[in-house]
């Protein structure tokens, strides 16, 4: 892209990063299926393996469709880079790789979808990684959580299943205040919903999985260095960024990549030696999904305004909480750090408890039965016997995820086609 005008978030979703095939001159961008590059002569190589020249060496590392699907997202959150991986969890698992030793911990939201839960109690507990839980609608929480080794706080935007939106600049601000990044999963809200880094966030990340591919057909993660950071200045030492690298002659990547330093160290430190590559075929589909992300996520934010007021209003239902609805406790915190919308996932209760929940998901015709979110098509699941089934009942509660709730991811198909369906269903349940 050219001119001095910075472009529109329509026009960077479909262009950012992108160029016609230097070889094909293809406009889309190739899926390249190869495992390695021809080096142009021994000194090229050289400098590539010693990081004095960026370019591809073998995929596992990086691959020019995985770099397109990198500057795209890295554009589109106002990053200054980004590393795409195999999946939301190991974009996860590769950040707090990065950031923490034996014996650290970090505090992270209560409210968070069931699988990060379980990797950040139990998988991670094998690195001697602790976790320290708050509870995201308290940001005070987060200060009382505080410790010594406290090296990182995680957030999601807008948390999964609960559809709570998080007051992010509140939460950030207590992460400053303790010289620490703050880590915020965008995966709900997308950058066309909401910018983290423009509230205070150092570190983004996604599970492009869901509304980013936004075609259920591809699996893949994105970390995104936005930049803010001052890992040299940082009140704890972060080994991996300042620290002499003795597998690249001693360099300091803070010094040697400044503000996208720890994407890079993510890339040459975690995935170089751990391996969770994304696909080419992956990252060619997340690329072609996120060229429709605005559009779509209009029609998936009206739509879910439309489905919550209508189960508002139902006998069946005993609560919705969408921080859409004017009588959402969320509502005006949404107005502010997500006005074009407050997503397409929110949950609700019935009257009915468990059975209930179980009951009503097996009633749907139109809605999926499965455990994504994200989709052009609605999905719908029940959490507490699903997702979050491996949780404790208070841990289920706690993340929002209690016996009764249901949670929908709302799709882009007719709205009223959605509320007969569902009008359907819960007849039945009544």
């Amino acid at each position: 892209m050219t001119g001095t005008k910075a472009p529109h978030f329509s026009t960077l979703a479909v262009h950012a990063g992108a160029v016609p095939d230097p070889a094909t001159g293809a406009r889309v961008t190739p899926i390249y299926q190869t495992t390695s590059f021809v080096f142009r002569d021994a000194d090229h190589a050289a400098n590539l393996f010693g990081l004095q020249e960026f370019g591809n060496i073998y995929t596992r590392i990086m691959n020019p469709t995985q770099g397109v699907l990198e500057a795209r997202v890295a554009a589109l959150e106002g990053g200054s880079a980004a590393l795409a991986v195999a999946s939301g969890h190991a974009a996860q698992f590769l950040t707090f790789h990065t950031l923490l030793e034996p014996g650290d911990d970090f505090i992270a939201a209560r409210q968070l979808y069931g699988g990060s839960v379980n990797q950040f109690n139990h998988g991670f507990a094998k690195f001697d990684w602790r976790v320290v839980w708050a509870d995201a609608t308290n940001p005070d929480t987060f200060r009382a959580a505080l410790t010594p080794k406290t090296r990182a706080i995680f957030i999601e935007s807008i948390a999964n299943p609960g559809g709570i939106v998080i007051d992010i600049p509140a939460i950030a601000a207590i992460a400053k205040e303790a010289g620490v990044p703050l880590i915020v999963d965008n995966t709900l809200a997308t950058p066309y919903l909401c910018r983290p880094k423009e509230f205070g966030a150092d570190i983004v990340l996604h599970s492009l999985t869901k509304f980013m591919g936004g075609q259920g057909n591809s699996i893949g993660g994105v970390i995104v260095d936005c930049g803010t950071f001052d890992w040299k200045g940082a009140t704890h030492r972060y080994k991996t960024l300042v620290d002499p690298n003795p597998s690249y002659n001693g360099m300091v990547l803070a010094d040697a990549f400044g503000p996208m330093a720890f994407a890079l160290a993510c890339r040459v430190m975690g995935l170089r030696d751990l391996g969770p590559a994304i696909a080419p075929l992956n990252a060619f589909l997340i690329l072609n999904g996120i060229e429709t992300l605005p559009l779509r996520m209009e029609k998936h934010c009206e739509n879910a305004v439309r489905v919550a007021a209508f189960l508002e209003r139902h006998k069946a239902v005993a609560w919705v909480n969408y921080a859409g609805l004017p009588s959402s406790p969320n509502h005006a915190l949404a107005t502010r750090l997500t006005p074009r919308g407050a997503g397409a996932v929110f949950t609700f209760g019935l009257k009915g408890g468990y059975e209930a929940g179980k009951k009503f998901v097996s009633s749907l015709k139109l809605f999926s039965h499965l455990a994504n979110i994200g989709d052009v098509r609605s999905l719908v699941i029940h959490p507490a016997s699903t997702t979050h089934r491996q949780l404790t009942d208070a841990q289920r509660i706690a993340a929002g995820a209690g016996p009764d709730v249901v949670r929908l991811s709302i799709g882009i198909e007719d709205a009223a086609d959605l509320i007969a369906d569902l009008e359907e269903a819960l007849d039945v349940v009544a």
